[in-house]
């Protein structure tokens, strides 16, 4: 679903679009569209993935529920949505983007990506490898490609601006940018978060090897730190089968890495204009996503 139309029949107050979700200002609320473009490199690929979307909101809204971290998700339900603000109205579209939105509130969000490690793979592995350490935290001689680390690590990023790469940070480069005590809460937060959330999904036969959160505040000045955007879904984390697991090597994913190696295998230099998916990679990627649903809420995928 690539959104060229606005389902809503009466005014709303902004929009704006990402990579994947558009989002639209109701006031004091934002309703956030989930739509199945797919990215790699932080370049938006031409292909869709059918309910990718759905897949996304699906997932948050489980992580939301069950973690019991403050968050900012209101409502997921289309009927709910309406009695929030009776502008929300998706008219001849109901159908369409049943499933893909969720209705939020509005938060100043911090400019870090807190992204905690638990395996070390991805940009990581490329860093420990040339440097001995990952954003500053010196690690053992001798690791192999995957290891998983005695504790999870906290290696924050930059949030960049549209069209531009994300950086890893040190934590002390997060004090300068948010101060001690949001750095400090935002380390605590996001390493809570992830290990409630990797020993759930290890349950469920499926190892979360790093994921990143966003975190917002409200207007009250004693409100703490929330959730925003999704949570431990196949966008943000790397998920792996634990059946399937073997340091050493890359392992197979249930997340966007098999799109990602899909498109380095093509030679792209990751600039634009990003190349097509071949139907039959468009097939598993949408089977991957809905298999990792499925496995975590233990509840079949509504739209199969």
């Amino acid at each position: 679903m690539k959104q060229t139309h606005s389902p809503f029949s009466l005014r709303h107050d902004g929009f704006r679009s990402g990579k994947v979700r558009d989002i639209y200002t109701f006031g004091e609320r934002l309703l956030i569209v989930a739509t199945d473009r797919i990215s790699a490199y932080d370049e938006i690929l031409p292909t869709l993935i059918p309910d990718k979307g759905r897949v996304l909101t699906g997932l948050s809204a489980f992580w939301f529920s069950r973690l019991g971290t403050p968050h900012h998700l209101i409502a997921t339900n289309l009927d709910a949505m309406q009695e929030f603000d009776h502008r929300i109205d998706f008219g001849d579209y109901r159908e369409e983007y049943e499933g893909r939105c969720m209705l939020v509130r509005k938060a100043r969000v911090f400019p870090i990506e807190c992204v905690v490690r638990g395996y070390l793979a991805g940009s990581g592995w490329k860093e420990y490898r040339q440097t001995g350490a990952v954003c500053g935290i010196t690690l053992p001689e001798g690791l192999l490609e995957s290891a998983k680390f005695p504790e999870p690590i906290y290696t924050p990023a930059t949030k960049a601006p549209e069209g531009e790469h994300d950086e890893n940070i040190t934590f002390e480069r997060t004090v300068e940018t948010v101060g001690s005590v949001g750095a400090e809460a935002l380390r605590r937060l996001s390493l809570e978060i992830y290990r409630d959330g990797a020993a759930y999904a290890l349950e469920r036969g499926i190892i979360i090897a790093d994921t990143k959160f966003e975190f917002g505040l409200g207007d009250h000045p004693l409100a703490g730190a929330f959730l925003v955007d999704e949570v431990l879904t196949p966008d943000s984390s790397r998920f792996w089968p634990e059946d399937q697991y073997e340091p050493g090597r890359p392992q197979p994913s249930f997340d966007k890495q098999f799109v990602r190696d899909f498109v380095s295998g093509l030679g792209w230099n990751k600039k634009p204009p990003a190349p097509s998916l071949p139907e039959d990679i468009v097939a598993r990627t949408r089977e991957k996503y809905i298999e990792a649903y499925e496995r975590l809420t233990l509840h079949e995928f509504p739209w199969k």
